[in-house]
């Protein structure tokens, strides 16, 4: 336990203290994932729960006390792409952050990121509905992503904020994603600085204080939460229903996803090595955390309004919710108190196969039943959303909470 810092310690704010920080970790809740299985293949069992982003935080920490962050966010709003120079005129501790953490991992391998690409373009209509209705869905039922959501500055405007997520489901899957012509490698450094701020932010809410267990939000450990319901939950998807795809394309994926945690600031023996071990994490990490909060809640209703923002046509919301059960099944999605419609429900649960293997078979959709067209529809929108090439979009730092619930 000697990974709990004496500087987090005292944010913690001095009442839990050692032992109550000590006491929130249970037999039944440690972390046990072997780094053996990471990229760094060492053999610690350190708990992320206890690891933030100390190169950043503390500069982010000051540039909100000494009212930087507006002139940061001028500064950096023209950075758009990877190879770009940084912008001029940043403060020198800022620079330095900035430059040390737009760098890829040494480990990167740029031919497998180029297949990865490839493998997104393929599948980009299966990624884009997976991203939105299992992914994006699923992080209403991640108690403390749920809460950090809900009582932040994205909380106030859940349009802005699932317009953020959808760019980075976009820059992601580019051909030259980390190439000095894509946008992925900015989008995570914009997002490292973002997520540090609100590390600096939220335990200065008494909103989120009186609701969350953690003092210090968005540790390495709810960093990997959201990878895990991103990548290896995408991938399970993927596999359960059926759909090919070649080892050197899924390897690729992983090692896109990898990148991507690496440059979100996670540290390489959190980082696993192979999709075995990522489903090994995956079912520490992800599937034994999920569960129903208020925030959550108010959150899956703003999301299953999704359709005004996607200009849903043949969609409906019913049909929305009815993937959305299917997908991440009855548990979660009565968590999130979502609508049950049971003829539809049927009706999905028996389609929803058949499509695939309809659409795997490169069959033609138009000629299938109507429910198929509206699956198409459906997947088509989500994917022109999340994989938007055009959405004119920019991650900046946040300089308060949630509006709505003042301090």
């Amino acid at each position: 336990m000697a990974d709990i810092s004496r500087r987090r310690l005292l944010l913690a704010g001095g009442a839990l203290g050692a032992a109550g920080a000590l006491a929130a970790v249970t037999p039944a809740h440690a972390w046990t994932w072997s780094s053996l299985g990471s990229i760094a293949q060492t053999n610690t069992t350190r708990d992320p729960r206890f690891v933030w982003d100390d190169p950043v935080d503390p500069v982010i920490a000051s540039l909100l006390d000494r009212g930087g962050v507006p002139e940061v966010n001028r500064i950096l709003k023209p950075w758009v792409f990877n190879g770009q120079a940084v912008p001029s005129g940043l403060p020198a501790d800022v620079q330095g952050i900035v430059d040390m953490a737009r760098k890829l991992p040494a480990w990167t391998d740029l031919r497998k990121l180029d297949v990865a690409s490839r493998f997104a373009t393929k599948r980009g209509l299966y990624l884009g509905v997976l991203y939105g209705m299992n992914s994006g869905m699923m992080s209403a039922a991640i108690p403390r992503e749920a809460r950090a959501v809900y009582w932040s500055k994205g909380g106030a405007d859940i349009r802005d904020r699932i317009a953020k997520t959808a760019k980075l489901g976009y820059d992601i899957g580019t051909y030259h994603a980390y190439r000095p012509d894509g946008k992925m490698g900015v989008t995570c450094v914009k997002t490292r600085l973002t997520h540090s701020a609100v590390r600096h932010l939220l335990p200065q809410s008494p909103h989120w204080r009186a609701s969350a267990d953690e003092q210090v939000p968005i540790s390495q450990f709810d960093i990997l939460v959201t990878w895990h319901s991103l990548a290896s939950s995408v991938m399970y998807k993927l596999k359960e229903w059926g759909v090919r795809i070649p080892q050197d394309e899924s390897d690729a994926y992983l090692h896109l996803w990898q990148v991507t945690a690496s440059m979100l600031g996670v540290n390489d023996e959190f980082i696993p090595v192979s999709w075995e071990q990522a489903e090994q994490q995956r079912q520490q990490v992800l599937v034994p955390i999920l569960a129903r909060t208020d925030e959550g809640v108010k959150l899956a209703d703003m999301l299953v309004n999704l359709g005004e923002y996607i200009d849903f046509t043949l969609v409906t919301q019913p049909l929305f919710e009815a993937v959305t059960r299917y997908m991440l099944g009855d548990t979660v999605t009565d968590m999130l108190e979502l609508t049950r419609r049971p003829v539809l429900e049927r009706t999905v649960a028996e389609a929803w196969p058949i499509f695939i293997k309809i659409r795997e078979a490169g069959l033609p959709i138009p000629l299938a039943p109507t429910i198929y067209s509206a699956f198409e529809e459906l997947i088509r929108l989500f994917a022109l959303f999340y994989l938007n090439p055009f959405q004119q979009i920019n991650i900046d730092i946040p300089t308060g909470n949630n509006p709505d619930y003042p301090s």
